[in-house]
């Protein structure tokens, strides 16, 4: 309500003081028929104002902004992949029972071009996830995610994921894996159900990853050469990929 009342004893005072004015040359220049000409010939302008103002120059402040914006979520993006994202796609590619279809989708070689990334992640969308679980897998992904959820919640935090619904998605998918394996004490004996179960929150997890990851990659292909080439000695879908240069 103070902030309504604020706006409007603004707009009010604005108003009172063009009126002001008007009257004061008028009662100063007594040449009404001037005055009027150019107040209308002020208010005939006023339109192509609007239009610069709304169309021109707030579109290219907003498109600034959003480019801004862009690079701080990738930012953010790239350092969910170097504290979580890259040691589960390591674990998820291990566990993949089709691991030659997927290498296959996502080895990514340092000439793509932008319809190579799109044909990659077509083929991301219509491949059928499938992981094969069991206690020993079921371990090693709760123990990691266990010592990355501090990292996990610091990401859930930050107010820019807003504006990234994908992310928003890798990162719900990745702490609810978290939550089921954190409940079970063990793995051992598990109900087959039970291991369906959880084989379908860690496909989910998978996918929902791989397919920012490549997204990710291609962003770096384009803005920053040096941490593409990282990336592609670091693949954990390539069996053949080496950080250290030959």
């Amino acid at each position: 309500m103070k902030r309504a009342n604020w706006r409007l004893y603004l707009v009010l005072g604005l108003i009172a003081a063009s009126a002001a004015f008007y009257a004061l040359q008028l009662l100063v220049f007594r040449r009404s028929s001037d005055t009027f000409f150019y107040m209308l010939q002020d208010l005939a302008f006023v339109p192509v104002q609007v239009l610069l103002v709304t169309l021109v120059i707030n579109e290219m402040l907003a498109r600034r902004e959003r480019n801004q914006l862009h690079l701080k979520l990738y930012m953010v993006i790239g350092a969910f992949f170097v504290d979580v994202g890259n040691d589960l796609l390591a674990i998820f590619a291990r566990l993949d029972l089709k691991p030659a279809e997927m290498s296959e989708y996502v080895r990514v070689q340092p000439d793509w071009s932008a319809k190579d990334f799109a044909h990659a992640r077509r083929s991301i969308r219509e491949h059928s996830f499938a992981i094969h679980g069991g206690p020993t897998a079921f371990r090693e992904l709760k123990s990691l995610l266990g010592d990355r959820r501090p990292a996990l919640l610091r990401l859930l935090e930050n107010p820019n994921l807003l504006e990234h619904d994908t992310f928003t998605e890798v990162l719900w998918a990745v702490c609810h894996l978290s939550e089921e394996l954190g409940y079970r004490p063990g793995f051992d004996g598990l109900p087959d159900a039970d291991v369906a179960h959880l084989e379908l929150d860690a496909e989910r997890a998978y996918r929902e990853i791989a397919f920012e990851w490549l997204s990710y990659v291609e962003h770096l292909k384009d803005k920053y050469p040096y941490m593409f080439s990282l990336v592609l000695r670091t693949n954990p879908f390539d069996a053949e990929a080496n950080v250290v240069l030959r």
